[in-house]
């Protein structure tokens, strides 16, 4: 795994702290995703480009790692908290 694709789930873990610099605030009020950032945010916070951004996103959504939600013209996306917890767990049996 890339650190680029490392920090965006560390990143996307607290979004309230780690986008306030960009104005984080909720989208949307669904319990399910309050806790989404949209994929322009994670870009400046990446400082990639949008094609490299919505590239890393796709990797971790493709792995089960993140959710996304098509809001209008953006896309949310937020951690898959169930996936990471198994994922942490089958690793922590496995080394």
């Amino acid at each position: 795994m890339s650190f680029t694709r490392l920090n965006i789930l560390l990143w996307l873990k607290e979004p309230e702290k780690n986008f306030k610099e960009f104005g984080w605030a909720p989208y949307l009020t669904e319990p399910e995703f309050i806790n989404s950032v949209c994929v322009y945010h994670i870009q400046l916070k990446t400082g990639n480009s949008q094609s490299t951004t919505s590239e890393n996103l796709s990797i971790l959504e493709k792995a089960g790692l993140l959710q996304s939600k098509k809001v209008a013209v953006w896309t949310l996306y937020q951690r898959n908290e169930k996936v990471i917890k198994e994922f942490s767990e089958w690793i922590g049996n496995v080394l």
